[in-house]
């Protein structure tokens, strides 16, 4: 664990530093100049674990918490993890009808900490990620946030993107063309060996590119453990976070990736136990995937019948992004638990894309 010496009246006190915020004193230092200092003195640093892309921390201070976000450790990938494209969604989202903290400041300057980051407040709520996690809520809630999270993803696809100062977010036109070659790219770029399976699959979803759609505002990682949950009664959603690969696209594409995160009680065991989720959703109360899709459609009056070519690329796209973060964790670039097993997930999630566009419907 590293050190930094943070200057109080009268003295020092030692704050312990974390990889990618090595040196808090460094950061409390730019805090100060930048007039953010509201707060008091930086008293620790926290990881948010959890993330397995942007790092997350929380940062306590005498009069309170804030949040950090950064990009992961060692070599980033073209296009990604954008610290101001994040921040900037973040900003025109508040005030709108869909949830997301304060942000506060953003920094450029990697000298400060490494990389690039931002502020943001912190927002009390709750992560359910891990069967454990799962235990905390009853069937009725379950029930309730599965509405609410379907509610919530129309909410974000209605955003009025000119009204939000987001007009220019994105390329709607070709979404889904650009989408797929972005993320061949991106395997070429971090993949660990060959994948039985890869190539075919990728061979699959070119012939069968959809047309281009409307163009709404995607989050591009939207599902249960990146939201903050209260869970009085009824249970409520907080804040939706991680919005690091939001755009302006397809919609269907957004629906189809969070339906690859979602876990049906008759899914293959081999499925649920590659901690994509930790198999929440597979729990008593929850919505099926097709219940779900099927709230979304009542919503929205949008037309899934070809959802599930969506819910295929869906899983590419998770299989790509596992597969980057597998090999960070072989450089030992990874920063906190449960990255050794995102590997296994990698072949799983490939066979599951195939079997979709078999059948070509949601199950």
């Amino acid at each position: 664990m590293l050190t930094g010496d943070i200057s109080v009246p009268g003295g020092t006190h030692r704050v312990q530093g974390l990889p990618g915020v090595e040196e808090p004193a460094r950061l409390q230092e730019w805090m100060t100049r930048a007039g953010l200092d509201g707060l008091g003195d930086l008293r620790g640093v926290q990881l948010i674990a959890g993330g397995r892309s942007n790092l997350t921390y929380r940062l306590d201070f005498d009069g309170g918490h804030l949040v950090l976000r950064r990009p992961p450790l060692g070599h980033v990938l073209p296009t990604a993890h954008d610290m101001s494209r994040e921040y900037r969604v973040l900003s025109a989202l508040r005030g709108t009808d869909v949830p997301v903290p304060e942000t506060v400041a953003i920094c450029q300057d990697p000298d400060v900490i490494g990389a690039p980051f931002y502020l943001m407040k912190f927002v009390q709520g709750v992560v359910l990620r891990t069967p454990e996690d799962g235990g905390l809520i009853t069937a009725e809630q379950a029930g309730e946030l599965s509405q609410l999270l379907a509610g919530m993803m129309a909410t974000i696809h209605a955003v009025n993107i000119e009204a939000v100062g987001l007009g220019d977010f994105g390329r709607p036109h070709g979404y889904m063309a650009r989408q797929l070659n972005r993320w061949q790219r991106q395997w070429e770029l971090s993949k660990t060996g060959e994948m039985p399976g890869y190539e075919d699959l990728v061979a699959r979803l070119a012939a069968g590119l959809p047309e281009s759609a409307e163009g709404t505002l995607v989050h591009g990682d939207f599902r249960l453990d990146n939201t903050l949950v209260t869970l009085g009664r009824p249970a409520g959603i907080a804040a939706v976070v991680d919005w690091e690969m939001s755009t302006l696209g397809d919609p269907l594409a957004d629906l189809g990736l969070t339906l690859s995160y979602w876990h049906d009680a008759a899914d293959d065991r081999r499925y649920l136990d590659i901690n994509v989720g930790a198999g929440i959703t597979a729990q008593p109360g929850f919505l099926s995937r097709n219940q779900f899709a099927a709230r979304y459609a009542e919503l929205t009056g949008r037309d899934l019948s070809g959802i599930g070519y969506y819910i295929a690329f869906g899983y590419f796209k998770l299989a790509v992004v596992l597969e980057g973060i597998n090999a960070r964790f072989r450089q030992n670039l990874t920063v906190g638990e449960g990255f050794d097993r995102q590997g296994q997930a990698v072949p799983v999630l490939i066979a599951r894309a195939h079997q979709m566009l078999d059948t070509a419907a949601v199950r």
